[in-house]
């Protein structure tokens, strides 16, 4: 499933592309019909994400409101000023990939018959985006974007002081694991199964200390860095949570695990003090961790 990190980049895309632009807005698959047709015509006014949801505003205060769940992706295609903040040349990203013609160069003539079962296709008069496999996909009023809105935890990517404020609050009021807080979108919205093992390796943390046992500075730092990994993430277009000492000599980026220090390494030596990663589950999802680090 993609991570914050991911849809932020997408809404970034989209802003850069379709914002103050009319849509031609369908359903070619059909399921979406009715919203497509609310859509249809109007502007694109702004594009935001918090955690795992997008929310694309149009000038008649209708919102699509779309969550990728773990099956769901976006296409984007277009001509050669079609270009964004996540677009050509850019990382292989869960949850998004753009489409062009093998070369390159040939004449950009609008958008490609529709392949497979396509949601929602929006299309300006330089590109166009698909959409397949959503958990969400509705049209939705202002009002209902903010109730939405109200039931998620805070964005790292919105790194206000009252975001980590409202983390650390979340956390030690709970007797939860740890890792199932992180993992729980009122609680902190955006982490998946990646910046979840990959963080409470960074921090130390035993996976199933309880929130409420939790140190308030500890936290804070858990919130610091998970915000930090998360830019960083934006900006590189994957979730890269080693420092380059960990990777291939004269590498710009890492390759497989090098990324990481634990997600995806279990029964390989833990990278600090060679313990074999361990693999549980925790919150219905697969735990990496290093019994060794995270006592």
């Amino acid at each position: 499933m993609p991570e914050g990190h991911s849809v932020r980049r997408l809404a970034q895309q989209f802003g850069d592309v379709f914002t103050g632009e009319a849509l031609s807005v369908s359903s070619p698959q059909g399921r979406f019909a009715a919203g497509a047709a609310l859509l249809d015509g109007h502007i694109l006014t702004d594009s935001r994400a918090h955690g795992k949801h997008l929310f694309l505003h149009f000038d008649h205060a209708v919102v699509l409101h779309v969550h990728l769940g773990l099956y769901g992706a976006w296409d984007f295609g277009g001509d050669a000023t079609f270009l964004g903040a996540s677009s050509i040349g850019a990382p292989r990203k869960i949850g998004e990939r753009e489409v062009f013609d093998d070369d390159g160069t040939a004449e950009y003539a609008g958008p490609p018959e529709p392949r497979g079962a396509v949601r929602v296709r929006l299309v300006s008069a330089h590109g166009w985006a698909d959409l397949r496999g959503a958990t969400t996909c509705a049209a939705i009023t202002e009002a209902e974007a903010g109730a939405v809105l109200a039931r998620l935890g805070p964005d790292p990517l919105r790194n206000q002081p009252e975001a980590r404020t409202r983390f650390v609050t979340g956390v030690l009021s709970r007797k939860t694991p740890i890792a199932a807080l992180l993992m729980d979108q009122k609680v902190i919205a955006g982490v998946g199964n990646v910046y979840r093992a990959e963080v409470l390796f960074r921090q130390g943390l035993d996976p199933w200390l309880p929130g409420n046992a939790l140190q308030g500075s500890a936290a804070g730092l858990l919130w610091d860095d998970t915000a930090v990994l998360m830019a960083d993430g934006v900006r590189d277009g994957r979730i890269i949570t080693t420092p380059a000492g960990y990777w291939a000599e004269g590498a710009a980026l890492p390759s497989g695990d090098d990324a990481h220090y634990v997600y995806k390494r279990e029964g390989l030596p833990c990278r600090v003090c060679a313990a074999p990663v361990a693999i549980t589950e925790l919150a219905g999802r697969k735990l990496y961790w290093c019994p060794g680090c995270q006592q």
